[in-house]
């Protein structure tokens, strides 16, 4: 893919939803009102909707803003299937285009390596959601996290309240995956 950054949220997000055990699906996590299920359902439907403004692909049969606790199928091919479309529809995306269209309503277009990043950005903060939540430990590299943070620079403000919460203050040990985190309002030391 020509979108490397992609690429690597992407495996993380489907890495990251194989490893639940299904005891866990039901486990909170740092999005208060999801449960592990509901995060993954959101990211797979969110990255849906990625592909099928970027290239092809088709909607969710399901509201990613209130995702279901279950599915008829299971979240690991649910979020195998997104991640599927996701890169079939990014692989259709030139790098040298002027603008690609997102499904941020506040930020309708970027240029491509920047859209990638904003689609990158929700895959792996979400599998950072998802991973602690579940005792995986954290997924989120620090130099993935410093390839994320110009996209999340670029649509969190609009997107906060909504997407987003309050950036938190940083503080002075704070990683490139720390200071991301904080900055999408989420606490990197989150536990339940």
């Amino acid at each position: 893919m020509a979108f490397a950054v992609l690429d690597t949220a992407l495996e993380m997000l489907r890495r990251t939803a194989g490893a639940v055990p299904d005891e866990r699906l039901d486990d909170p996590t740092p999005c208060s009102v999801w449960t592990v299920a509901q995060v993954l359902y959101h990211a797979a439907g969110d990255q849906h909707g990625w592909a099928s403004l970027v290239g092809s692909g088709a909607l969710p049969t399901y509201d990613p803003f209130a995702p279901p606790r279950r599915l008829d199928r299971g979240v690991v091919e649910v979020v195998t299937e997104a991640v599927e479309a996701a890169t079939a529809a990014w692989e259709k995306v030139d790098p040298a285009a002027e603008s690609v269209r997102t499904p941020l309503p506040p930020v309708p277009t970027l240029a491509p390596s920047l859209a990638a990043a904003a689609c990158a950005l929700d895959a792996a903060v979400h599998a950072w959601d998802v991973a602690v939540a579940t005792g995986q430990g954290s997924p989120l590299t620090g130099d993935l996290a410093e390839q994320l943070m110009p996209a999340a620079r670029a649509t969190a403000e609009p997107l906060r309240g909504f997407a987003y919460g309050p950036a938190l203050p940083g503080e002075a040990a704070d990683d490139p995956a720390a200071a991301l985190l904080r900055y999408l309002g989420r606490d990197p030391h989150w536990s339940r």
